[in-house]
C-alpha cells in the first residue's frame, strides 16, 4: 500500500521530502511530480525496483529510461557531452527537456540503450523535485506515469494513489496536475535531433 504524501508546489515540506526519500533509498517506487507530468522513479542501484517499472508500464528493454538530476554537475557524471551538446543542454536546463547522450561507466548497463549505449538526462525546473533530488543526493530513474493503452498521463495524484495503490511505495501529491510531457534531444551522434515535441520550445535545436 503506497503512502501518500501531500506537500506545497513551491515549499514543500522538508520532513515529507526525508520521509520520500527514506522509501526510495529501502528500495521503493515512487510517483512524484515534475515540471512536464508525474514521473515513476526509483534509486539508480535498484534493479527490482526498474523491473516494478517495467512491469507498471509494460516496458520492454529499448526504453529510454531518464536519469532525473538535481544540477548539472551531476548530470556530467553520468553522460558524455560535446562542446556542441554541451552548450545546448545548459543553456535549456533546468527545464522540460529531455536528453538522449552517450552514458559514461556510472550507469548501470540495464539503464542504457541495449545497441546505442545510451540513457536519457534530465533536470527539472520543479521545486518538489529538485526537493526530492537534493534529499537523495544521486539521480532518480525515471520514466513518465504513462499506463499501457492510455494516451494521456496521470495527472491526479489521490487518482494515482488509489490506481497503483499495489504496486507504488510513495506517491508525492502537489496539487498542479501538469499533462504536457517533456521536448526530448538525441545528442547520441553528435548533433541534435528532435525525437519529441513537448513542453519545451525545440526551436534552439532545429
Amino acid at each position: 500500500m503506497a503512502k501518500y504524501f501531500d506537500v506545497h508546489p513551491e515549499n514543500p515540506q522538508p520532513r515529507a521530502i526525508r520521509q520520500v526519500i527514506d522509501i526510495v533509498r529501502a528500495d521503493g517506487v515512487i510517483a512524484y511530480p515534475t515540471d512536464s507530468c508525474f514521473g515513476l522513479g526509483c534509486r539508480i542501484g535498484n534493479k527490482a525496483g526498474l523491473d516494478r517499472i517495467r512491469e507498471i508500464r509494460h516496458l520492454d528493454d529499448r526504453h529510454h529510461f531518464t536519469l532525473m538530476c538535481h544540477d548539472f554537475a551531476q548530470l556530467g557524471q553520468f553522460v558524455q557531452i560535446n562542446n556542441a551538446s554541451f552548450r545546448a543542454v545548459k543553456a535549456s536546463t533546468p527545464g522540460p527537456y529531455t536528453f538522449i547522450l552517450p552514458a559514461t561507466r556510472e550507469v548501470p548497463r540495464r539503464l542504457l540503450h541495449p545497441k546505442k549505449r545510451t540513457v536519457g538526462v534530465r533536470i527539472p525546473d520543479h521545486a518538489v523535485a529538485q526537493a526530492l533530488l537534493g534529499e537523495l543526493g544521486e539521480p532518480l530513474v525515471s520514466t513518465t506515469l504513462l499506463l499501457p493503452g492510455q494516451e494521456e498521463p496521470m495527472t491526479m495524484g489521490w487518482e494515482i494513489k488509489e490506481t497503483l495503490d499495489h504496486v507504488l511505495d510513495a506517491v508525492v501529491d502537489d496539487g498542479e496536475g501538469r499533462t504536457e510531457l517533456t521536448t526530448v534531444i538525441d545528442f547520441s551522434d553528435g548533433e541534435a535531433e528532435v525525437l519529441r515535441v513537448g513542453a519545451g520550445d525545440p526551436s534552439r535545436f532545429e
